[in-house]
């Protein structure tokens, strides 16, 4: 009998061109199948084949789990059955059955379940194979319709394309030859399954990296995309050759190249944008074939005022505000919209909120306060701290008026910092009466404005990894504690 299992696992792995072990592990499971249908349904049975003669055995067992949460006693145990004793939670009991003769088990049995085996490892090596050619932009035929997604034959694999991930308004039928970017691998009941996108931006990318061979050459690269699918696109382009122009190399000989793509996304429009190390003249290239007038450019907060003439306002924006996003994800800088109007009131009332801030910090009057806007200064640090010698040329001052200004900028900063480590050091002791809290914790949350209880309740998990850096278990039970009073 043993040499017929080895037999049979030799010429299924050389038939199937698969593994041994997986045609062993699959005999192993058809042999518990027929072992559990004599002697208990639910019972967990384990067989073990020898790899070497063939031989099998089949044991019984149990799994030790915490007393309340024993479910089946038929595959569970708890520390009230004495064959516990001397296991550790999770590890298994096993008794020794009698083995199920192979030549009787329900053949039909066994074969399905070698037969999906086999079957599940034939997939998985296909799949294997198919990644590893790194193949991103796939190409298939429509083979069915599921609720609106499609089921794509890839050479011998299926892929799936779900209806989100299709370009609106498409008409996709059987029989369809389709192209789709490869965006993810599931892992599900059923296997691997490949999952297919024709909407996100890499799509767009690799199209034009087939229609552009100077992008696969290295003399182009495509910086960045953006995509409102089916409708409008942006891609930002680089040339690393002096000689090409980026642009008219990716629209191609009266526009084929792009019409290509084009005509692939259901006749969504593309605009081929330069790319530009300098953010502003990026962000100008991005909104297209709108004309900036000028850019504001806030750092700190990573977005840009970009002004545009009256008449160019619409274009800029763009129907439902298109043009204007498309152009901050293209760029990854926040986009406002500006006519020259608007700007100058918003630079007007900047203006006056940095002066009135000057006249109330720095004890000066109005005149003095707007010289200073004037000569750029935003801040109090610039005043307290900028190069002494800059702040001498500003003409309005004597050398005497600048020091002062400076010191009192330092003093009105140094009385903002007291206040603020107060503010601190109260909030810190309501933290600190809550069950769980250390002195450490509280105070870089107090520092960070979660002033009460309830601030720190209303912080998600994350959130306060990031703010506090604590471990992730940590962090939930902080959380927990706080929403306690939520629940009473």
């Amino acid at each position: 009998m043993s040499r017929e299992i080895l037999l049979l696992v030799d010429a299924l792995a050389h038939e199937k061109n698969v593994s041994k072990e997986v045609i062993f592990t699959a005999l192993e499971l058809a042999l518990a199948s027929a072992t559990k249908k004599k002697h208990h349904d639910d019972a967990d049975v384990r067989v073990e084949i020898s790899r070497e003669s063939g031989e099998y055995k089949t044991f019984r067992r149990w799994q030790f789990v915490e007393y309340d949460l024993l479910e089946n006693s038929a595959y569970q145990m708890d520390e009230e059955d004495d064959r516990s004793k001397g296991l550790s939670i999770g590890d298994y009991y096993e008794e020794p059955l009698e083995n199920i003769e192979f030549g009787r088990i329900g053949a039909q049995a066994a074969k399905q379940v070698i037969l999906q085996k086999v079957r599940e490892a034939e997939r998985e090596q296909i799949l294997q194979d198919f990644l590893a050619r790194d193949e991103k932009l796939v190409t298939g035929v429509i083979k069915r319709m599921e609720k609106g997604s499609a089921i794509i034959e890839v050479g011998r694999i299926e892929a799936l394309l779900p209806r989100e991930q299709m370009i609106p308004k498409e008409n996709l039928r059987v029989g369809d030859r389709v192209r789709a970017y490869l965006l993810r691998v599931e892992r599900t009941g059923r296997g691997p399954q490949l999952i297919l996108s024709r909407i996100t931006p890499e799509f767009l990318i690799r199209l034009f990296e087939l229609e552009v061979p100077e992008i696969e050459e290295g003399l182009l690269e495509i910086r960045s995309a953006a995509r409102d699918p089916g409708l409008r696109s942006k891609i930002a382009v680089k040339s690393n050759d002096q000689r090409l122009d980026p642009v008219g190399t990716c629209v191609g000989m009266r526009g084929s190249r792009v019409q290509a793509v084009t005509g692939e996304l259901a006749g969504e429009r593309v605009d081929i944008v330069l790319w530009s190390m300098e953010s502003a003249q990026f962000v100008i290239n991005a909104m297209s074939p709108a004309e900036v007038s000028s850019i504001v450019v806030d750092e700190d907060a990573h977005s840009m005022d970009v002004v545009v003439d009256e008449e160019q306002l619409a274009l800029a924006i763009g129907r439902n505000g298109q043009n204007v996003r498309l152009a901050s994800e293209l760029t990854g800088w926040t986009l406002n919209i500006l006519t020259a109007d608007q700007a100058a009131q918003k630079s007007q009332e900047e203006f006056a909120g940095v002066a009135q801030l000057f006249m109330q910090k720095l004890d000066v009057d109005e005149e003095v306060a707007e010289i200073l806007v004037q000569e750029g200064f935003t801040t109090l640090e610039e005043i307290a701290y900028v190069p002494l010698a800059e702040m001498n040329e500003i003409e309005a001052f004597d050398e005497d008026t600048v020091e002062e200004l400076r010191k009192r900028a330092r003093a009105a900063l140094l009385t903002e910092a007291i206040a603020k480590e107060e503010k601190v050091e109260e909030a810190s002791e309501e933290l600190l009466a809550m069950e769980g809290m250390d002195a450490d914790t509280a105070h870089k949350l107090a520092a960070n404005g979660v002033a009460t209880i309830e601030d720190l309740a209303d912080l998600a998990v994350d959130d306060l990894i990031e703010m506090v850096g604590l471990d992730d278990e940590r962090a939930k039970a902080l959380i927990m504690t706080a929403r306690a009073p939520w629940f009473k």
